[in-house]
C-alpha cells in the first residue's frame, strides 16, 4: 500500500493505535451506560412495585378493620376467617416492602406505626373474643372507642408519611441517575471528539488501500479474462477437432460395417443369381424336352394299343410279359408321371424367377418394381427358417396384399434387404418366444407374421410387418435404429440391420419407418415410401396439369 513519507506511523500501526484508543474510551462508557440503564431499570421496577404495595397495604388494612367491625355487628364467624386470610396477605406485602425499601422501615416513625398496628390488632382480636362470648355490644364499643380511633389515625398518618419518604428517596435516586447519565454523555462526546480525526485518517488510508487494490484487481481480472479467453478458444478448437475426429471415426465405422453388410447382401445376391442361372439351364432343358417326351410317349402308347388290338392273344411270351409289367397300369400312370414332372419343372422355373427377383443385380438404379414380388422372394429365401428345425413350430405367414398396389419406383435390392432384416428379426423373436413358452401354450397361440400392403394416397404406399412375439420394451424401442445396438447374444447380431434399413427407407427413398410395440403384444414395423421420386412426381403433376406443349 502506498504511504507518504510525511507520516510518522505506518498504516498498520495507526489503525492499531486507533482501535486501542477506541476500546479504551468506549469500554468504560459502555460499562457506565449499562450500569445506569440497569440502575434505572431497577429503580423503575422498585418504584412501581412500592407504589403498588403501598396501595395494597392501605387496602388490606381497611379490609381488616371492616372485617373486625362486621364481625362485631353481625356476630358471623365468616368475617373473622376473612380477617385472618387478609391478615396473611398484609404481612406478605409489608415484608416485600421492607425488602424493597429497608431504610423506610427503620426510622422512629416506622416504629410508631408498628406499635399502633400492634395495638389495633390486639384490640381487634379482643373484639373477636367478645363476639365469641356473645358480647357483641362490648365488641362494637371497643372497635368504636376513642383509643381504637386514635391508634387507627396514628397508623394511617404513619403509613402516609412513610409513603412520602419512599417517594422522596426515589426522587433522590432519579437525580443521581440523571447525573450519571450526564457524565456518561459528556464522556461519550469527548471520546468522539478525540476519535473522529483518528478514524478520518484511518478511512483515508483505507480509501487509498481500496483504490490501489481495485486497480490491481482490475489488472488481474483483465489478465485472467485474457487467459480464460485464450484457453476457451483453444479448448473450443480442440473440442471441435475431437468432435470432428469422433464423427469421422464413427462414419468410417458405419461405412465399413455398412459396406460389409452390403457386400454380404451383394454376395448373397450373386450366389442366388448364380444358383438361379445354373439351375435355370438344366431346368430349361428338362422343361423343353418334357413336351416331346409327352408326345413320344403318347405315340408309343397308341402303338401299343393298336398292337394289342391286332395281335391280342397270339403270343404266349408277349402275353406273359404284358401281365408281368401290368401294361394297363403303366399306360394309366405314365401320363400322370409326365404331368407331375411338368408341374415340378414349372415350380423350379418359378423359384428361379423368384431368386432372380430377389438378387436384382441388374437394377442399381431406381425403376418401377412390384413390391409384392420382393416380399415373396424374401419369404422364399427364408422358407427354411419359417418351417423351422425339428421340434420347432412352423411360423404362419398371413399376407394381406392390396390388389391395386401400383408399381413403386425404388431401389429393389435395397428394399429386399429391408424386408430380409425385418422378417429375420420377426422370426428370431418368435423362435425366442417358443423357447421361453411351454409346448401347451405354443399350441394354444400359434406364431405368425402378418404382412399387409395398402395405398395411403396418390403419393405413398404403406407396408405393415407384424408378429405376435413378446414385444419390445419402451427403453429398447427408443434405441432400435441406433447403429450397433442389439439385444441378441454376442455373435448373433451386429446391431446394423435396423440401422441400415432406416438409412435405406429414410435417406435413399425419402420415406419413413416406425416401430409400434408393447410388451406382451407383439411388434409391428410400418414402412411408408413414396410411389415415385420427387422429380418424377413433379413431372407427372405438370403433365396432369397440361404444362408440357403438345408434340406434333
Amino acid at each position: 500500500m502506498y504511504v507518504t513519507h510525511k507520516q510518522r506511523f505506518s498504516p498498520t500501526q495507526l489503525v492499531t493505535v486507533t482501535v486501542l484508543l477506541t476500546l479504551l474510551l468506549f469500554i468504560p462508557q459502555i460499562w457506565l451506560n449499562w450500569q445506569a440503564y440497569y440502575n434505572f431499570n431497577n429503580l423503575t421496577k422498585n418504584e412501581f412495585r412500592l407504589q403498588k404495595l403501598s396501595d395494597e397495604i392501605i387496602y388490606l388494612d381497611e379490609v381488616l378493620t371492616m372485617s373486625a367491625r362486621m364481625n362485631a355487628v353481625t356476630g358471623n364467624i365468616m368475617w373473622e376467617k376473612r380477617y385472618h386470610r387478609f391478615e396473611q396477605k398484609l404481612d406478605t406485602a409489608i415484608q416485600e416492602s421492607i425488602k424493597l425499601a429497608p431504610q423506610a422501615y427503620k426510622s422512629e416513625d416506622a416504629q410508631k406505626i408498628d406499635v399502633a398496628n400492634q395495638q389495633l390488632v390486639k384490640m381487634e382480636y379482643q373484639s373477636f373474643d367478645l363476639v365469641k362470648e356473645n358480647k357483641q355490644q362490648a365488641a362494637q364499643q371497643l372497635l368504636s372507642s376513642r383509643e381504637y380511633e386514635t391508634q387507627k389515625q396514628i397508623y394511617a398518618d404513619g403509613v402516609a408519611k412513610r409513603r412520602l419518604n419512599i417517594s422522596l428517596q426515589l426522587q433522590q435516586q432519579v437525580t443521581q441517575y440523571r447525573q450519571k447519565i450526564f457524565w456518561a454523555v459528556l464522556g461519550s462526546i469527548v471520546s468522539l471528539i478525540l476519535l473522529i480525526p483518528a478514524w478520518r485518517l484511518v478511512l483515508r488510508l483505507l480509501q487509498e488501500y481500496l483504490k490501489a487494490k481495485k486497480i490491481a484487481q482490475l489488472a488481474l481480472e483483465e489478465t485472467n479474462l485474457m487467459l480464460e479467453t485464450n484457453v476457451a478458444a483453444r479448448t473450443e478448437t480442440l473440442n471441435q477437432k475431437n468432435i470432428e475426429l469422433e464423427q469421422t471415426l464413427q462414419e468410417l465405422k458405419n461405412t465399413q460395417l455398412h459396406l460389409i453388410q452390403t457386400e454380404k447382401m451383394s454376395s448373397l445376391g450373386q450366389l442366388v443369381a448364380g444358383v438361379a442361372h445354373e439351375i435355370n439351364n438344366p431346368v430349361n432343358f428338362i422343361y423343353g424336352n418334357l413336351k416331346y417326351a409327352r408326345e413320344y410317349t403318347q405315340q408309343l402308347m397308341d402303338l401299343i394299343n393298336l398292337y394289342q388290338q391286332e395281335y391280342s392273344g397270339n403270343n404266349f411270351q408277349i402275353n406273359a410279359a404284358i401281365k408281368e409289367i401290368d401294361i394297363e397300369f403303366i399306360l394309366d400312370d405314365l401320363p400322370k408321371i409326365l404331368s407331375s414332372m411338368e408341374v415340378g419343372a414349372d415350380r423350379i422355373c418359378e423359384i428361379v424367377l423368384t431368386l432372380r427377383n430377389f438378387s436384382r443385380l441388374d437394377e442399381a438404379d431406381m425403376k418401377p418394381v412390384d413390391i409384392h414380388e420382393g416380399i415373396d422372394s424374401t419369404l422364399l429365401i427364408l422358407q427354411h427358417n419359417l418351417k423351422g428345425k425339428t421340434g420347432q413350430q412352423e411360423i404362419k405367414i398371413i399376407k394381406e396384399f392390396c390388389d391395386n398396389l401400383p408399381l413403386v419406383e425404388c431401389y429393389a435390392g435395397g428394399l429386399n434387404q429391408v424386408f430380409m432384416n425385418l422378417l429375420s428379426n420377426a422370426i428370431d423373436a418368435l423362435r425366442e418366444k417358443e423357447v421361453e413358452n411351454s409346448k401347451q401354450k405354443i399350441e394354444q397361440q400359434a406364431s405368425y407374421i402378418q404382412i399387409q400392403t395398402q395405398v395411403k394416397n396418390e403419393e405413398y404406399i404403406i407396408i405393415h410387418i407384424k408378429d405376435n412375439g413378446f414385444g419390445i420394451p419402451e427403453e429398447v424401442k427408443s434405441k432400435l435404429f441406433d447403429p450397433f445396438f442389439t439385444t441378441k447374444p454376442v455373435g448373433k447380431g451386429t446391431g446394423l440391420g435396423l440401422s441400415i434399413s432406416y438409412q435405406i427407407i429414410v435417406d435413399k427413398h425419402k420415406g419413413n419407418i416406425k416401430c409400434i410395440s408393447y410388451p406382451g403384444k407383439g411388434t409391428e414395423f410400418v414402412i411408408e415410401i413414396p410411389i415415385k421420386t420427387a422429380e418424377r412426381a413433379e413431372e407427372a403433376e405438370e403433365q396432369r396439369r397440361g404444362n408440357y406443349p403438345n408434340i406434333i
